[in-house]
């Protein structure tokens, strides 16, 4: 079976656009990598290639080692993706220490996976530890009204968590963690990327100031949802503020209330009056 034409490929591709219809990722901005699963491999294992030769990573992410992952490219656009995807993804393979990697389908032409490959693996390795493997995704997109609060709120955990949660009632139910803030950094480094995954240990979404967000997810589904409703809630937040600001809100109790009813928990450092 080709490899374009099984359904975790077919629903990655879907992915890449629907996000390219949001507007999140201009030109080459925003990835996408995804952990496939053994019984994925094993259908396609006849059309990838192991005679590649392994490249560091940066990092080493030993409880990776020998997993496949399928990650958009350096420099590709997420809006080509659905055109020629074997030129804009590709699936790469983890060595047997997690130190590097091998390109075994896709990326042609010389290309190499996103440049923000690192902060991808090292959360991949937070999150496999911590859900027992089951969060098999981390999306990185450039959604336009988080990057715009990183530069009016105050880049703290705590408020953007709060302030999110208040704008849309769903929002403690979907991430009832909250989100987590990295000051700008450098991207593309071992720096930001051990930053991220420090973060990615308590909260599944992890904005990067003045830059974008990071999401993790169990499916591809689940990552792209919750990117949407946390970008959704900062669109509002965006256009209450233009309006001067809130008159009323959701409460600390009514959060409290919504969390019993709907059987989450919501840390009470959020809860501040």
């Amino acid at each position: 079976m080709k490899v374009e034409d099984v359904k975790f490929v077919k629903d990655y591709i879907k992915v890449t656009y629907d996000a390219w219809l949001k507007g999140w990722h201009e030109r080459n901005g925003g990835n996408l990598s995804y952990r496939i699963a053994e019984d994925e491999i094993k259908d396609i294992k006849g059309e990838l290639d192991e005679n590649s030769e392994f490249t560091p990573i940066e990092v080493s992410v030993p409880n990776l080692a020998n997993e496949y992952f399928l990650v958009t490219g350096s420099g590709k656009y997420m809006r080509n993706v659905i055109l020629d995807p074997e030129a804009n993804i590709g699936i790469v393979r983890i060595d047997g220490k997690g130190e590097k990697y091998k390109i075994v389908w896709g990326l042609l032409d010389g290309a190499r996976p996103t440049s923000e490959f690192a902060s991808h693996l090292m959360s991949h390795s937070v999150k496999k530890e911590i859900t027992g493997g089951k969060n098999r995704v981390i999306y990185h997109s450039h959604t336009t009204n988080l990057i715009a609060l990183t530069f009016v709120l105050p880049l703290d955990s705590k408020v953007f968590t709060r302030e999110l949660w208040e704008m849309a009632t769903e929002c403690p139910v979907v991430f009832p963690s909250g989100v987590g803030v990295v000051p700008w950094m450098v991207p593309g480094g071992k720096a930001i990327a051990e930053e991220t995954s420090k973060l990615m240990k308590e909260f599944d979404v992890v904005i990067w100031a003045h830059h974008g967000t990071f999401a993790a997810g169990d499916t591809l589904d689940l990552a792209f949802g919750l990117m949407d409703t946390a970008e959704k809630s900062a669109e509002i937040l965006v256009k209450v503020l233009s309006m001067g600001g809130k008159r009323q809100t959701i409460t600390a109790d009514n959060f409290r209330d919504l969390a019993k009813e709907f059987n989450v928990t919501l840390p009470e450092k959020f809860l501040y009056k």
